[in-house]
Order: structure tokens, then C-alpha cells, then sequence
């Protein structure tokens, strides 16, 4: 059993920045392909970004240039860090881990004046 926990979250002003991350339990987490994903008000879950166990990276094209994804293996976390913040990141963030297919309980992002 895997256990992916979420931090990070919160208010922010536009233009803000966030980091969030996600602490994973179990073994082999350096193997397995990491994502985060989101869900708007009102609107389907959708990928944010994603990272390989080679550390290739894949962005939604609404958050190319704004997000970063990384890992460190040796803390079993991954990172999503958030610059130039919009009202349209506002969401549930979740983390996933992508070939056991576990999910976290989700962080609040909020982007509001």
C-alpha cells in the first residue's frame, strides 16, 4: 500500500508563487512515472505535469514556462513549483503515481485578490 501525501497549498495573490509537494510511503518510488494533476470548480480533472523515473518532463500547455516539476528519489517526494500564478489555477491539486495508479488526497490552490 502506497500513501501519496500532499502539501503545499494555499491563497495566493495573481502573479504569486506556490510549491507544492508530495511525500510518498513504500518502496521503488524511484521507478515509478509521477504526475499532478487538477481539478477546476466545476470542471473534469486534467493533467498538470508529469515526470519520468528518467526525469523527463511533460506540461500542460496552459502551465508550460510557468510550472516546474521535479523529484528527489532520496526523499520519495515530488515538487510542483508554481510562478506567475493565474485565477485559472485555482483547483483541487492531486498527486499521482502513474503505473500503480494511487492518488493523493488533493491541496487547495486558490489564486484570488
Amino acid at each position: 500500500q502506497v500513501q501519496l501525501v500532499e502539501s503545499g497549498g494555499g491563497l495566493v495573490q495573481p502573479g504569486g508563487s506556490l510549491r507544492l509537494s508530495c511525500a510518498a510511503s513504500g518502496s521503488f518510488f524511484s521507478i515509478y512515472t509521477m504526475g499532478w494533476y487538477r481539478r477546476p470548480p466545476g470542471k473534469q480533472r486534467e493533467l498538470v505535469a508529469r515526470i519520468t523515473n528518467g526525469g523527463n518532463t511533460n506540461y500542460a500547455d496552459s502551465v508550460k514556462g510557468r510550472f516546474t516539476i521535479s523529484r528527489d528519489n532520496a526523499k520519495r517526494t515530488v515538487y510542483l513549483q508554481m510562478n506567475s500564478l493565474k485565477p485559472e489555477d485555482t483547483a483541487i491539486y492531486y498527486c499521482n503515481q502513474e503505473q500503480t495508479n494511487y492518488w493523493g488526497q488533493g491541496t487547495q490552490v486558490t489564486v484570488s485578490s
